[in-house]
């Protein structure tokens, strides 16, 4: 089935009913935007999916409970960013709840309503002083141009602030999404690889925005890697506040809940891909695809070893045809295959026929991987199953911003 999602320029407060705020509170960076509300004052259903870290962040901890207490209920999202308030013990708890209890007052809603989300550096307490000192000011700032400061109030060592708007049709009705999302570095599947908050005005029962979600998630932010580090403090957020006036999705099989899956995947793949194009360091923007295998978590598990291989980003890096290191990764990569009868290509450029090497002009390969986007493409012939992941090459100035990430 066709969908149309028409993507546009947009930010979290593109659908109907909501508003942010963003404030320089000096967490950061001096002028830099630190602190973000975002909020529907109607209520929202709200579904999130976090990392699966063994170590989470305070914030982590807080909003799942909070999805858990409100039933899937709740008004918006306060972010900051510099500090990720993890590996802080029984104070970081304190903190997170403080963030959530202050954004409350200063929205009129109950405490349970608002999720919390924090970024930034590991092990060290949130200044809290100016945390809801900034909390005010956002509060105090709502507004539909705010979505767009709320984008850059995420950021870390992002290079761009990376925000998308889409719009399809259920049930006769415009609905409208809107996200935000942060990363370029600690960035590994599963879920969560980042910190994101898609916004929409659709109407549609928790359950089945969490089960939306969690697709979403599979075919995008699960298909991206920058360096094989799941962070202590992923999250990918949604808030649906029913303001779209659609009949109110409450099954798979309602008419227009596959229009919503899609625009809502469509949403998070750009997302998806502008965090691999922005990954610590980068030059090239890597897109590994995996054709013709037997089922969908062998072309995924594929897929997604060869973009995190250290060894194939760093022959990217290089320009260096080294497709050895492809088949390399997916013998390691745990998906089910005939190697005997792999074919691979870069870009346009057969590299192996029936799992052997073929002769190829190595001057149109280094043509091919001196340009900003390359694509690798593995047929296993063995049936109809496709996956797609996303990495970036792995440079020396990947090296240099971490290691002086405190500094």
């Amino acid at each position: 089935m066709m969908v149309d999602v028409v993507l546009k320029e947009g930010s979290v407060t593109a659908p109907k009913g909501f508003l942010a705020g963003a404030a320089k509170a000096g967490i950061k960076k001096a002028g830099r935007y630190d602190l973000a509300i975002v909020y529907s004052p109607t209520l929202a259903v709200m579904a999130g999916i976090f990392t699966t870290n063994k170590v989470k962040a305070a914030s982590v901890l807080l909003s799942q409970a909070h999805l858990s207490a409100g039933g899937g209920q709740g008004r918006g999202v306060v972010f900051n960013s510099g500090y990720a308030n993890a590996c802080t013990g029984e104070q970081g708890k304190k903190d997170a709840a403080g963030m959530a209890k202050a954004t409350a007052a200063a929205l009129g809603c109950g405490e349970e309503e608002v999720l919390v989300a924090s970024t930034g550096l590991i092990g060290a307490c949130l200044p809290m002083e100016k945390v809801l000192a900034g909390v005010t000011e956002a509060a105090a700032n709502m507004s539909l141009a705010g979505g767009s400061l709320a984008a850059q109030a995420i950021m870390t060592t992002d290079t761009v602030p990376k925000e998308i708007g889409a719009e399809i049709e259920v049930a006769g009705h415009k609905v409208t999404f809107g996200a935000m999302a942060k990363g370029s570095g600690m960035i590994h599947p599963n879920m969560a690889t980042l910190m994101c908050l898609v916004t929409t005005d659709c109407a549609i029962a928790p359950e089945l925005l969490r089960e939306a979600l969690t697709m979403a998630a599979d075919a995008t932010f699960n298909m991206v890697t920058i360096d094989g580090d799941t962070s202590t403090n992923d999250c990918l957020l949604a808030l649906a506040n029913g303001m779209a006036g659609n009949p109110t999705l409450r099954d798979a099989g309602d008419p227009g809940y596959a229009a919503f899956v899609a625009g809502l995947t469509e949403v998070c793949r750009h997302l998806a891909q502008r965090i691999a194009k922005d990954g610590e360091g980068a030059t090239k923007f890597l897109t590994v695809r995996v054709e013709g295998a037997k089922t969908e978590r062998d072309a995924r598990l594929a897929a997604k070893a060869v973009a995190g291989s250290s060894l194939v980003k760093t022959a990217i890096y290089g320009e260096d045809a080294n497709w050895g290191r492809i088949i390399c990764a997916l013998g390691y990569s745990g998906a089910d295959f005939d190697p005997n009868i792999v074919d691979m290509y870069l870009g346009e450029l057969q590299v192996m026929r029936q799992g052997q090497g073929v002769a190829f002009d190595e001057a149109a390969a280094k043509a091919y991987l001196s340009g900003d986007e390359i694509v690798a493409l593995a047929r296993f012939h063995q049936g109809e199953a496709a996956a797609v992941a996303w990495g970036c090459d792995l440079t020396n100035d990947y090296i240099a911003v971490n290691a002086n990430y405190r500094s």
